[in-house]
């Protein structure tokens, strides 16, 4: 390697040095977040039975048309809704190598306010 990496290897680097220490169990799964160019995905994951258990996305919320971070925002309130119609109240967050702002915080906030607790 020479030690000089472009903006996507450095972020599948920081993705990986977060993996390590975040894992999602059966009685607190982990909420992972993908973020596009243009929409940003979210599912909650058991990582002890590799199982995806909820997933929301941009793609099919009504008020993605208002702007990406308004977007995030309603992401996280249906991934909330969704979590708790199957009893999932608190999970971990991945951010998955994003900075904790923009988009990100804003679905982080939408799930919060739908009622997750992490």
């Amino acid at each position: 390697m020479s030690g000089q990496h472009n903006h996507y290897e450095r972020r599948i680097i920081r993705r990986h040095r977060i993996r390590k220490r975040v894992s999602g169990s059966g009685e607190r799964p982990r909420l992972s977040v993908f973020r596009s160019s243009r929409h940003i995905y979210a599912q909650i994951v058991d990582d002890a039975r590799g199982v995806t258990l909820v997933c929301a996305s941009s793609k099919e919320t009504p008020g993605a048309g208002s702007g990406k971070t308004a977007a995030s925002t309603a992401v996280g309130r249906l991934l909330a809704e969704r979590a708790r119609g199957k009893g999932i109240v608190r999970v971990c967050f991945d951010r998955g190598g994003y900075l904790y702002h923009g988009r990100v915080k804003a679905l982080a906030d939408g799930a919060r306010a739908g009622g997750l607790e992490f």
